[in-house]
């Protein structure tokens, strides 16, 4: 297991989501995030990641915690993770596409949800609405339909 980040950027009533372009979730809108790197906390990835994937710079004081989830993935044990997800409503900079992700506003009631991982849903209305979330998301065969969500 190796834990990431993920990090939405908020204004007003609006989110910013990346279209990801290469890798793990290609296809898929999501926040901004990846792997924390030997020797950095989890707030300097969250920071470094936001920046190297969307242009924007923020101070990890402007990060507010917003939950973790594990994502267990039964076909293909090596894809499980914890990610650590952050909202920020401060920051410096606009969003730029970058060789990874192509950023996007949505209106919060338009989220793209088809477009995403199908978990989203599941939690990430509570983090918008305010609530510190907690739990595990367990993924079918396919490595993309949900099996099991579970909040503590």
């Amino acid at each position: 297991m190796y834990t990431t980040t993920l990090c939405f950027l908020l204004k007003k009533d609006k989110i910013l989501l990346g279209m990801k372009k290469t890798g793990f979730g290609q296809g898929k809108y999501n926040g901004f995030g990846g792997k924390i790197k030997e020797g950095e906390t989890v707030l300097q990835a969250t920071v470094r990641e936001l920046e190297e994937e969307s242009g924007i710079q923020v101070e990890e004081k402007q990060l507010e915690y917003a939950g973790k989830l594990d994502f267990i993935f039964p076909a293909s044990p090596q894809l499980r993770h914890d990610v650590h997800i952050f909202q920020v409503r401060i920051w410096q900079g606009e969003p730029v596409e970058t060789e990874e992700m192509k950023p996007q506003w949505f209106s919060q009631s338009d989220i793209p949800y088809d477009e995403m991982w199908q978990d989203d849903i599941y939690w990430l209305p509570a983090v918008l609405a305010g609530k510190t979330i907690e739990g595990t998301v367990i993924f079918a065969e396919n490595n993309e339909d949900v099996a099991e969500v579970n909040f503590i």
